[in-house]
């Protein structure tokens, strides 16, 4: 597997202009990498109401790779199902990787000026996907009773230690706001 470029090469939320039309031949992007996120709700997806909801949200701007959110989510799902069970949480994904990120390979090294085409065709070729994230837009949510609060906040700081940028975590108290 080729190595992975760096997530600066990728971190801005650039225009795109990654043309998918129902005929292939007309289509800037021929195919679909694959999307990398086996997994958007976890733990009891049943309508049970929890009394605590945790939102994992962005501090800034940002692209993230389908890498980043698919590790983030092992990682913290790992912590909540084995110390709460497969039924005292619900963990839910709320990024979609949708975009294309492409790259423009060029040849290093001896003799690369003769191989290397330059910037002729430099669309680039698909070679991953990333989700597209707001200011304040919530990554990842939680939901939890009250004797596992603090494992869905070490759940959901563990998440953001896999993730590019800064994040943080809001708690809302679900019966409060249903009082009100």
């Amino acid at each position: 597997m080729p190595k992975l470029r760096k997530w600066t090469a990728y971190r801005s939320l650039e225009p795109a202009y990654t043309r998918r039309s129902k005929f292939r031949k007309k289509a800037y992007i021929k195919v679909n990498p694959q999307r990398g996120v086996v997994r958007f709700i976890m733990g009891d997806q049943s309508p049970k109401v929890f009394k605590f909801s945790l939102y994992l949200r962005s501090a800034k701007d940002l692209q993230l790779r389908n890498f980043a959110i698919e590790a983030g989510r092992q990682c913290g799902n790992r912590i909540l199902e084995k110390e709460a069970g497969k039924l005292g949480y619900r963990m839910q994904v709320r990024v979609f990787p949708h975009h294309v990120i492409r790259e423009n390979p060029l040849a290093s090294g001896a003799g690369a000026d003769r191989m290397s085409t330059g910037m002729a065709h430099s669309f680039g070729k698909p070679i991953g996907l990333a989700a597209r994230v707001l200011e304040g837009a919530v990554i990842c949510q939680v939901d939890v009773d009250e004797k596992n609060l603090e494992l869905a906040k070490q759940s959901l700081k563990r998440f953001s230690s896999k993730l590019p940028g800064k994040c943080y975590i809001d708690v809302i108290d679900n019966v409060r706001k249903a009082k009100l």
